[in-house]
């Protein structure tokens, strides 16, 4: 089984860049407090990494 992660959205995407809400996209996160279920890949651990004030990572499974 491949190791997840849960990544949760705790910042507004309003008057953000639009790089930052191009990344809360690819991540499948738009509306606040939505979490996503997500592969712990060197790419999305980047993706959480670049807008650490808008997202967190409420848990790491397997």
């Amino acid at each position: 089984m491949a190791k997840t992660i849960v990544v949760k959205q705790i910042g507004s995407p309003i008057r953000r860049p639009a790089k930052q809400r191009q990344t809360l996209i690819g991540l499948g996160l738009n509306k606040m407090n939505k979490t996503r279920e997500l592969e712990d890949t060197p790419s999305v651990r980047g993706m959480v990494n670049a807008i650490p004030h808008l997202v967190e990572i409420v848990e790491e499974r397997g």
